[in-house]
């Protein structure tokens, strides 16, 4: 099957799949075909799937993360010894694990096409994210408290692992305790890592956006919890700081320094 046959196969499994859905015309346009996707994946309820389905989703994802450009962490520079920074889509990046700010349901974003990491993650993962993180949901049976990390296998992603962790919502002044559950956030990620042999992990920026975390605040709890774990365990697992926008690398690359 070509990318394009395997993107209307995909379409017209998921749409017959939902009542709701199954009379959706399938736009001719390839981008709006492409986004129609990703918002079936991120609407769907975790649940059984035809093996077919999976054969075919994996190879379509998997094609369109060689399409985007796979970075590998051999390419990269450190900053420091052990630390690296890069700017970029996280999802195309091959290393131990990358981290997902997740929310407390642990499943991902339900919002069709939105801008969060967690979004991204699990559109480019496949379905077989959220059905592992279902399953870790069922077995602790409550919600996902702030500031631990959940471990699962990255499915479609270049990565091995993706670690999700629960950042703090600032919903107004930034606290104490608000820096106190970020840095934990790190730390579990890390602690994570090592007890499961990961040698690399990349972070996004952890509460930031959505979650209100100020920029310049979240990325000096980022740095000093890193370092300090580092430091404190001689944990030799290399660091990737994730950052898009210009503003975020020049707060990275000054803390750095």
């Amino acid at each position: 099957m070509t990318q394009d046959e395997r993107r209307i196969y995909l379409i017209k499994a998921l749409l017959s799949d939902e009542a709701q859905y199954r009379d959706m015309k399938i736009p001719d346009d390839i981008q709006q075909q492409k986004r129609l996707l990703r918002a079936l994946f991120n609407v769907r309820m975790p649940k059984p799937v035809s093996d077919p389905f999976i054969e075919i989703q994996d190879a379509y994802l998997q094609e369109a993360t060689r399409q985007k450009g796979i970075t590998d962490l051999s390419d990269l520079t450190p900053l420091q010894e052990g630390i690296y920074l890069w700017q970029g889509d996280i999802t195309t990046l091959r290393c131990g694990a990358i981290v997902n700010a997740a929310n407390s349901q642990m499943l991902g974003c339900f919002c069709p096409n939105h801008g969060c990491i967690d979004n991204a993650i699990h559109a480019y993962a496949g379905i077989q994210l959220r059905a592992a993180c279902a399953e870790l949901m069922v077995k602790q049976g409550h919600e996902e408290e702030t500031g631990r990390a959940k471990i699962t296998q990255a499915f479609n992603l270049p990565c091995d692992y993706v670690l999700h962790t629960v950042g703090p919502i600032i919903r107004s002044w930034l606290t104490r305790k608000d820096k106190e559950l970020l840095a934990s956030c790190y730390r579990s990620c890390l602690e994570m890592a090592d007890q499961n042999n990961i040698k690399s992990v990349a972070f996004c920026c952890i509460s930031t956006g959505e979650f209100h975390f100020p920029n310049d605040k979240a990325a000096q709890v980022a740095v000093s919890t890193v370092k300090q774990y580092k430091e404190q365990t001689n944990s030799e697992i290399e660091v990737i700081f994730n950052v898009f926008k210009d503003i975020d690398l020049q707060i990275y690359q000054n803390l750095l320094r």
